[in-house]
């Protein structure tokens, strides 16, 4: 399984950034091919290390690496990615990996 994970910062206007993320940018997310599973956090997003500047997570699942390099590179995809300035003020760090059981 493959990992498509979005650290975004806490935005300039929490309320604006939720309501574009469940109405617009989630929409756009879930129609990425190959996509698998799709879960956003829920709550305040804390470390165990102490505060830190992140204010949502999001995880997208994919069968493989390849899988969701090829995703991405469609239109939908790039709809997605480019979405991500319309509302992300506060930046996001993307990070991708493939994973196995431990």
């Amino acid at each position: 399984m493959a990992r498509l994970v979005a650290f975004y910062k806490t935005p300039k206007d929490k309320a604006a950034f939720d309501a574009y993320y469940t109405a617009t940018h989630a929409p756009l997310a879930r129609k990425i091919p190959g996509l698998r599973g799709y879960t956003v956090s829920d709550g305040p997003v804390t470390a165990v290390a102490g505060a830190q500047d992140v204010y949502k997570v999001a995880v997208l699942e994919f069968d493989s690496l390849a899988a969701l390099q090829a995703g991405l590179a469609t239109p939908d995809g790039q709809a997605a990615a480019g979405d991500i300035p319309n509302f992300a003020s506060g930046g996001v760090d993307l990070v991708v990996f493939d994973s196995k059981p431990a």
